[in-house]
């Protein structure tokens, strides 16, 4: 089959995909808007790219500003001709605020939208225009598809039709269990996470700093992975609470190197104020690593209260101390909760059953 996906090349899930369809024996041509780089492409068998190879005078994200939207003219244009020459068998947009807008005003059916999360959360809230927008997006679109259960709901506050969820699951034979090397205290807490106020890093350094102020004789230490623009106010935050010398922002970690660092995790805690697919929580789950959330929609499908992990309420840094601290006073429950929170990864998100449940709608889109 001949799939035209409209995604960001520079995503590691757009790579995912792509990679695991041109292994399932699609044709793909990915239709990319901003400049990046494409060399992780190179070599894929079926796949081609083409860029528009847009630029942004600042850094702001090219799909949450209406006035961005003056470029997605040109785009359609140049899809359009793309659409012409490669005669796909369908258009798959993912992010309905940005490529789905392009695939919608692209008139080619069948039209298929992934939503992804802030697309039908964030975005419509920030005006009648915007919420205008995604309806127009969400209607021309011939079949829907969500990564969660809860984010399914939102969208159908914009559109009567039919979601199909379709988990964006981990690759169980990448994100497996390691021996851990290089750790750093005999207890770790560690996050992967983009450093921004929703998702609440700064709600657990302060309950990092409970849980060392209980356990002062704990050898401990925070490990914090991820950019983000409040990083130098969560380090400053750090400083207020006396816990710098405990906490190490580590910076951008590569996909292909998280498993090592979920290794030196006796927790994964992620604690976000809105979260509509916890895939961060996924990953440590598959590597056998217990997880602390808060209880973001997302974080509440994925993980199995008192079984994978602990939901705790969002805000509130007593209760994640509280959880956190749980693994202090029974060493043995990483083990039982890890192993349990791999088998559940197994269940429900492993990548390549994920993969098939596309595949089977790509065919059902195709005979229809």
């Amino acid at each position: 089959m001949k799939v035209l996906l409209l995604s960001d090349a520079d995503s590691i899930h757009t790579l995912r995909w792509v990679r695991s369809l041109s292994q399932r024996g699609c044709e793909i041509l990915l239709f990319n808007l901003l400049r990046c780089d494409l060399s992780p492409y190179d070599g894929m068998p079926n796949v081609k790219v083409y860029s528009c190879d847009f630029v942004l005078r600042d850094s702001a994200a090219i799909s949450q500003r209406i006035l961005d939207k003056i470029v997605y003219l040109k785009a359609v244009r140049l899809l359009r001709k793309q659409i012409k020459a490669f005669r796909p068998d369908f258009l798959h947009a993912h992010y309905a605020c940005s490529f789905g807008l392009i695939g919608a005003l692209s008139g080619f059916h069948p039209y298929l939208l992934s939503v992804w999360g802030s697309d039908v959360y964030s975005y419509p809230r920030q005006g009648s225009l915007y919420r205008h927008l995604l309806t127009f997006t969400l209607k021309k679109a011939d079949h829907i598809l969500s990564t969660s259960h809860c984010m399914a709901r939102q969208t159908n506050i914009y559109t009567p039709k039919p979601i199909s969820v379709t988990p964006f699951g981990v690759d169980m034979q990448r994100f497996c269990p390691v021996p851990a090397t290089d750790k750093p205290a005999s207890f770790v807490v560690g996050n992967v996470k983009t450093l921004k106020y929703c998702y609440g890093i700064d709600t657990l350094i302060r309950a990092f700093a409970l849980v060392h102020r209980h356990h002062p004789q704990t050898d401990m230490r925070l490990l914090i992975a991820g950019t983000g623009p409040d990083r130098d106010q969560l380090i400053n935050l750090c400083d207020e609470l006396g816990i710098l010398q405990l906490v190490d922002f580590l910076g951008y970690i590569p996909n292909q190197e998280l498993p090592k660092l979920y290794a030196k995790f006796d927790v994964s805690v992620s604690l976000s104020r809105e979260e509509s697919f916890g895939v961060v929580a996924v990953e440590a789950m598959s590597c056998a690593c217990p997880v602390v959330t808060s209880d973001a929609e997302g974080f509440c499908e994925v993980v199995d209260n008192n079984v994978t992990g602990f939901v705790v309420p969002k805000d509130n840094p007593e209760a994640a101390a509280e959880a956190i601290e749980r693994f202090i006073d029974n060493p043995q429950l990483r083990t039982r909760m890890g192993a349990a929170a791999r088998q559940r990864v197994a269940d429900l998100y492993d990548w390549e059953r994920n993969v098939d449940t596309m595949m089977d709608i790509y065919k059902r889109v195709i005979s229809s």
